[in-house]
């Protein structure tokens, strides 16, 4: 048994796939394949069951897979004590991030990141909460940026800072008038809404309590925030959006946004990782730019 059959084998759980697994793994797929039935030939049991598309683990390879795992961490963290103890920052950190946080964030800190830590290689995709869960938890990325408290037990959230809710309403809407409106001013059949899949979706529901039950005239749903501002601009409606998208709001629209006061109007910005994340030197590098460029 070798560290690199584990991790192969591991790849294919991740991705269902040899042939996926193999292009992430950068060997050729029959190379691959050979690797892991040698492992089953030596443990005397199937690990994978390639009946199944996509390829799923066995009962013996979801035992195998779990000590894997374990057995890879401590592997790895090896390199990352020698170079703590070099004082290096180096190494892959594949970042996660959610749509409704990348578009406003992400360049501010990311050159500033690379330009202090040559020697790390930044990978990034951005991705809804409930993949970031799911990434995180098969090893297929090292942590994330996140609206805190939506990740669930299995992770660690660090609360990096606040971003405060606004309104986004349209002229014609008579909230228009308000320098600042409650979350009881706002009428949910004018509300327009982030798609399914979108935490923040969730976050604004649970803010405003529940849809009313009145018909809404419409309904439009979008996973673009920008998208519905351009429908708030050219109908009756309101959105909510984030502090950190103020900033990017063309000056001649800047009178649509509206402070939302009392109640719980904002979230946590948030890093995620795995309770048994090991590149702790490079987290900490990745936590400490984004708090030094956004400040």
């Amino acid at each position: 048994m070798t560290i690199i059959q584990l991790e192969y084998l591991l790849a294919v759980a991740n991705y269902g796939s040899f042939s996926v697994a193999a292009d992430h793994c950068f060997v050729t797929q029959p190379s691959l394949s050979m690797q892991i039935k040698s492992l089953e030939s030596e443990l005397g049991v199937m690990l994978l069951d390639r009946s199944r598309k996509p390829v799923v683990p066995t009962e013996a390879g979801e035992v195998v897979l779990a000590q894997a795992r374990e057995t890879l961490k401590e592997y790895n963290s090896i390199k990352e004590v020698i170079q703590q103890f070099k004082g290096e920052v180096a190494g892959k950190i594949r970042l996660g991030v959610i749509p409704t946080i990348a578009p406003y964030i992400l360049h501010k800190f990311i050159p500033e990141f690379v330009s202090r830590y040559p020697k790390v290689e930044l990978e990034v995709r951005e991705l809804h909460t409930a993949s970031i869960v799911s990434e995180l938890n098969r090893d297929c990325i090292d942590v994330a940026l996140v609206a805190g408290g939506t990740c669930g037990d299995e992770i660690t959230e660090y609360d990096l800072f606040d971003d405060h809710f606004y309104a986004y309403v349209s002229p014609t809407n008579p909230l228009y008038k308000r320098s600042n409106i409650q979350i009881s001013d706002i009428d949910m059949r004018e509300l327009v809404l982030l798609s399914t899949g979108n935490c923040m979706r969730d976050q604004v529901l649970e803010l405003c309590q529940s849809r009313s039950s009145h018909p809404a005239r419409y309904s439009f749903e979008s996973g673009s925030l920008d998208t519905l501002m351009r429908i708030v601009d050219c109908t009756n409606s309101i959105t909510i959006i984030p502090e950190m998208a103020l900033e990017y709001i063309p000056k001649e629209r800047s009178r649509q946004v509206k402070t939302l006061i009392r109640g719980a109007s904002s979230r946590k910005i948030s890093l995620a990782v795995r309770r048994t994340y090991v590149k702790h030197s490079i987290i900490d590098a990745l936590k400490k730019t984004i708090l030094d460029c956004l400040s």
